[in-house]
C-alpha cells in the first residue's frame, strides 16, 4: 500500500514531463506530495507543471532543468537543487532511452549516458540532501530486460564514434540500474537511506521514441498505460512496509529476484569504480 498523505515529503523524479515519470508525479501530487520534475525541456515541462498545480493545489510542483546526457548539466542541476533549500525525501531515477545510436556530449554511448552514467552522478551529488531527512529513498526504474543484461565494461568508456546500439545495450543498462541500487544499499548500510530497483511493466512510454514510428505503434498496442506503469515506482517510493528494506528489486509491487549477476558484490564494486572514473 502507499501513504495517502504525503504533504511533508519531496519527490524528485527524472524524465518527469512524459510517460511513467509524469504519471508518477501526478499520483504523488494527488496525495499531497511536493514534486520536482527534472527534465531537459522547459518548454515541454512547463505545461505539465501548470497542469499538476491546477489539478492538485494542495501539492507543490516545480521544474528542474536536467540533461542526463551532459555531465555538466547534471552537476548544474544538482547544485541548483542543493542551493534551493528544499528537502529531499525520495529520488526516482526514471529517465531512460532505448535504441539510440549516438554519443553523449561527453563521448559516451547515449544509452549508457542517460540510463546509468548521468543518474549515477546525479544520485551521488544529491546524497547530502537525502542524508538530512529521517527516512529517504532512492528508486531506480529498471526493466525486466535486466535479465538479458551482460557485463561489458568497455561501454562505460568514452568514444569518438558511436557503435551500433540495440536491445542488448538497453538490457545492459537496465542491469546496471539494479546493480547500482544494490551497491548503494551496501554503501549506505546503517544510514536512513534505502534503495530499490524495479520493473514497471512493458509501458507505452516515450522511451521507445528512437524506434521507427510503425514499430512503436505495433509495440504500444500491447503495452501498459503510463498510469499502470507508475504503480510499482509509486509503491517503491511510498509504501510504509518498505521502510528499512534496501537493495531489493520489485515488479507488480512485489519483491522478485533480478538477474543473478546483480547479486555479485564484486560486480557491484567494479561497476561503482568504473562509473566513478567515467564521471571524472
Amino acid at each position: 500500500m502507499t501513504e495517502p498523505d504525503l504533504q511533508t515529503r519531496t519527490f524528485l523524479i527524472t524524465g518527469a514531463n512524459s510517460g511513467i515519470g509524469r504519471a508518477l508525479a501526478e499520483a504523488l501530487a494527488a496525495r499531497g506530495g511536493r514534486v520536482v520534475l527534472a527534465a531537459r525541456s522547459a518548454e515541454r515541462t512547463a505545461p505539465v507543471v501548470d497542469d499538476i498545480r491546477s489539478r492538485f493545489p494542495q501539492s507543490n510542483a516545480s521544474f528542474l532543468p536536467l540533461d542526463l546526457a551532459d555531465l555538466a548539466s547534471v552537476r548544474r542541476a544538482a547544485e541548483r537543487f542543493l542551493a534551493s533549500g528544499q528537502s529531499l525525501d525520495v529520488l526516482v531515477n526514471n529517465a531512460g532511452v532505448a535504441g539510440n545510436n549516438s554519443l553523449s556530449k561527453d563521448g559516451f554511448e547515449l544509452t549508457y549516458a542517460v540510463n546509468h552514467i548521468g543518474p549515477f552522478l546525479f544520485t551521488n551529488l544529491l546524497l547530502p540532501k537525502l542524508r538530512e531527512v529521517p527516512e529517504a529513498r532512492i528508486v531506480n526504474v529498471s526493466s525486466v530486460a535486466n535479465f538479458r543484461g551482460k557485463i561489458d565494461w568497455a561501454r562505460l568508456e568514452r568514444r569518438t564514434s558511436p557503435r551500433r546500439n540495440g536491445f542488448q545495450d538497453y538490457a545492459n543498462t537496465k542491469l546496471m540500474n539494479v546493480i547500482h541500487a544494490k551497491e548503494l544499499a551496501r554503501r549506505l548500510g546503517g544510514t536512513a537511506i534505502t534503495t530499490s530497483s524495479l520493473h514497471p511493466g512493458a509501458v507505452a512510454s516515450n522511451i521507445w521514441r528512437a524506434l521507427p514510428g510503425p514499430i512503436q505503434w505495433i509495440l504500444k498496442r500491447f503495452m501498459l498505460t503510463n498510469e499502470q506503469g507508475a504503480e510499482t515506482p509509486l509503491y517503491c517510493a511510498t509504501a510504509p512496509e518498505l521502510r528499512g528494506i534496501s537493495g531489493r528489486y520489485y515488479t507488480k509491487c512485489r519483491e522478485m529476484h533480478p538477474n543473478p549477476l546483480a547479486d555479485d558484490p564484486e560486480i557491484g564494486r567494479e561497476l561503482w569504480a568504473r562509473s566513478e572514473r567515467a564521471i571524472q
